[in-house]
């Protein structure tokens, strides 16, 4: 399968372009120990990293958004991650190498993501890899964040590009929902964190990918 007349590229963040996961872990056990309650490994956080602070919270302390400490434990969490969100966090394998060939095609790229503008301008700021994007979008940059298209949307116009031109690849559900709704190319990151029960072909994503280099392949030369 190939991507017909593909003027631009946006991704995902945290599960597709970068493991956040030890880092968000991190953060997380920190409040766990602090309370007298043993530390979990990474392995229990990471199925959960791609929902940020409301999976974090849920998985370390079972607290959901109705709780009412929970958006006190939640600015905590964020402190704690705001001083540690680089030291463990890298590009997953093969995505420097994608990110290379899309600039030596001359294909612009950027990155839509929930992840708030808090969090989102350090972090690319903060590691090479994003010198060469085009756009980045936060959580908070529209009024609408993914599954709503508008975010999305927003990354085309500011490239003045068609959004059907365009390409979203993101792991998870609410990425291709927001890409379908954008009436951009869809592709599923089967390599990112994905949660506990995902049944990717529900997603009815245009097309899979199992690493970044695969990306390459569905790009018409």
């Amino acid at each position: 399968m190939k991507f017909e007349n593909v003027k631009a590229v946006f991704f995902d963040l945290d599960g597709t372009l970068i493991d956040s996961a030890p880092d968000l872990g991190a953060a997380v056990d920190k409040m766990r120990v602090a309370r007298g309650l043993t530390s979990l490994p990474l392995s229990y956080y990471r199925p959960m990293a791609g929902a940020g602070a409301r999976g974090m919270i849920g998985l370390a302390f079972g607290w959901t958004p109705d709780h009412p400490d929970y958006e006190q434990l939640k600015e905590e969490f964020f402190v704690n991650y705001e001083s540690c969100m680089t030291e463990r966090t890298f590009a997953f394998e093969g995505v420097a190498q994608l990110i290379q060939s899309l600039v030596h095609l001359n294909m612009p790229w950027g990155v839509v993501t929930n992840k708030s503008k808090r969090f989102t301008e350090p972090l690319t700021q903060a590691m090479p890899l994003f010198s060469s994007a085009a756009v980045v979008i936060s959580g908070d940059t529209t009024p609408h964040a993914k599954p709503h298209p508008a975010p999305l949307l927003e990354a085309a116009k500011r490239l003045g590009i068609d959004p059907a031109a365009c390409v979203y690849v993101g792991d998870d559900e609410r990425d291709i929902v927001a890409g379908h709704a954008a009436q951009m190319k869809t592709v599923a990151a089967t390599y990112g964190y994905l949660g506990v029960q995902s049944d990717v072909k529900s997603w009815q994503a245009h097309a899979q990918i199992e690493s970044p280099a695969q990306l390459l392949d569905l790009l018409a030369a």
